[in-house]
C-alpha cells in the first residue's frame, strides 16, 4: 500500500500529488524493540501507523515509564522536538513488528510549500489527536489504577494481547505485581 492510497480515502489526490505523497511519504518497516527516537535526540521524523504499536516511555532512576501508545491509524509524533527542533525527553519504541508511513521533517516543509492543502489536513489531525490525549490525560490523573486498567479494556482491549505485562503495568502507573492483583480483582467481579 502507498500513502497516496490511504489519502485518497479520505480526499480527491491527483496523479502528481500521488507521485509527490509517495516520495515524500515513505511506507517503513520496524521490528519489534526498534527504538524511532531516543531521549536527547532531536525527533526528525513523524509517523503514521499502518500495522503494529509503538510506546512512548521516560526513564526516570533507572525506571520506564510508558505514557503511551500508539497503534493502527494514529500518528506519532514528538511534538515539542520535532516542531521546535531541540532534544526529546522520551524514547519511542516499537513493541511489535511495524509498519508506518515515515515523514520527515524537511519533506513535510516542502509538502506544504508544494501543496499547502495537505498543512490543513494535517493541523486538524493533529488538533483531533491533541483533544484526545489532554481527555485521556485528564481521566488518567483523576482515577485510580484498577479504573485505569479498566478503562484500557473498554477502549484498547487489544493492548492485553499485545504489550508485554511489565510495560501494561508501567503505563497504569503500578509494579507488574500490583497489575496481577488488579485483574485478578477485575476478573472475580465477573
Amino acid at each position: 500500500m502507498k500513502i497516496s492510497e490511504m489519502i485518497s480515502q479520505e480526499m480527491e489526490v491527483s496523479p502528481e500529488e500521488a507521485t509527490f505523497l509517495d516520495a515524500c511519504i515513505p511506507i517503513k518497516n520496524f521490528k519489534k524493540g526498534d527504538i524511532l527516537l531516543r531521549e536527547g535526540q532531536v525527533a526528525n521524523n513523524c509517523y503514521f501507523t499502518i500495522q503494529g504499536c509503538v510506546r512512548q516511555y521516560y526513564l526516570s532512576d533507572g525506571d520506564e515509564h510508558t505514557t503511551a501508545f500508539f497503534i493502527e491509524e494514529q500518528s506519532i509524533a514528538s511534538m515539542t522536538s520535532y516542531l521546535n527542533r531541540t532534544p526529546a525527553s522520551h524514547f519511542l519504541e516499537c513493541v511489535e513488528d511495524c509498519t508506518l508511513a515515515v515523514l520527515n521533517f524537511d519533506k513535510e516543509k516542502e509538502l506544504y510549500d508544494r501543496y499547502p492543502k495537505y498543512e490543513s489536513l494535517c493541523r486538524m489531525s493533529m488538533e483531533e489527536d491533541f483533544g484526545k490525549q489532554q481527555e485521556r490525560m485528564a481521566k488518567f490523573i483523576t482515577s485510580s489504577p484498577e479504573k485505569r486498567y479498566l478503562d484500557l479494556l473498554e477502549y484498547q482491549p487489544g493492548l492485553m494481547n499485545r504489550v508485554p505485562q511489565y510495560v501494561l503495568a508501567s503505563y497504569l502507573g503500578v509494579k507488574p505485581e500490583s497489575l496481577s492483583r488488579i485483574r485478578k480483582r477485575v476478573a472475580q467481579k465477573g
